[in-house]
């Protein structure tokens, strides 16, 4: 089939979109599985001790990917949300908030594989680095968003409200991120750039199995998690009867 066919349209429909995900996520899952699997192999199996910070190091295969996806999540969420709310789209805030539990584990995940960290190297489990405390914010952001939807009955309302916060809370991701070169922190900069890569090739190699890793595992998760949205929105719809049936 002609992907110029395919009316791409029509998935912006929760019902379409509900048995595409359905499809879908399956797919992404075992993605996920498979290249965790071997990403936690060549990290932990394969890759070199650190000649400077030993096996200590190795952490640093979840806190990466963890780190980048707690960012690249938020501003995905945060798209999603805004583009709801200019075009009041539903499928664009069942979307945003099948993102932010997962943004929320990443943001969690980062700050406490952080903090492992960075006890040994710099003997404390937290200090008020400006990247430490922007992530802090960032994960104060998610569960804000959380709250939030929970706390108003209306799905619609919730979705405006929560679009709102997220687009404001966007302004934080880029603090994140260039918060090293803006201010004299005590995190280490990027390993990995345009530029090249300071990583000798194993190690190089695990840290880009698991972020894609990562990848899959969000988008497998997120597609898991807007269905039950889809059906529990949707819950007084004919089509949503024959289809639990």
């Amino acid at each position: 089939m002609n992907l110029r066919e395919i009316h791409w349209f029509k998935f912006a429909s929760p019902q379409n979109f509900y048995f595409l995900a359905g499809k879908m996520w399956p797919w992404f899952a075992a993605l996920a599985t498979v290249l965790m699997l071997v990403g936690l192999w060549i990290s932990f199996f394969v890759a070199p001790i650190d000649a400077q910070q030993g096996q200590g190091y190795r952490i640093i295969f979840v806190h990466v990917p963890a780190s980048q996806m707690s960012m690249f999540i938020y501003l995905v969420m945060a798209g999603w949300a805004g583009f709801g709310l200019a075009f009041n789209t539903r499928l664009s805030g069942m979307m945003a908030s099948a993102l932010a539990p997962t943004g929320a584990l990443f943001a969690f995940l980062s700050l406490i594989t952080g903090s492992l960290w960075g006890k040994p190297m710099w003997g404390a489990w937290w200090v008020w680095d400006a990247r430490l405390t922007s992530e802090l914010i960032l994960l104060f952001l998610y569960l804000g968003f959380l709250a939030l939807q929970a706390s108003i009955d209306d799905p619609r309302r919730a979705d405006k409200a929560c679009a709102v916060l997220a687009l404001v809370g966007a302004v934080n991701v880029p603090i994140i991120y260039f918060s090293v070169k803006w201010w004299n922190t005590l995190h280490q900069g990027a390993s990995v750039s345009m530029k090249g890569s300071a990583m000798a090739a194993p190690m190089l190699a695990g840290m880009l199995v698991m972020v894609f890793a990562f990848w899959m595992y969000t988008i497998a998760i997120a597609l898991l998690r807007v269905r039950s949205i889809i059906l529990d929105r949707e819950r007084h719809t004919e089509w949503v009867k024959h289809a639990v049936e």
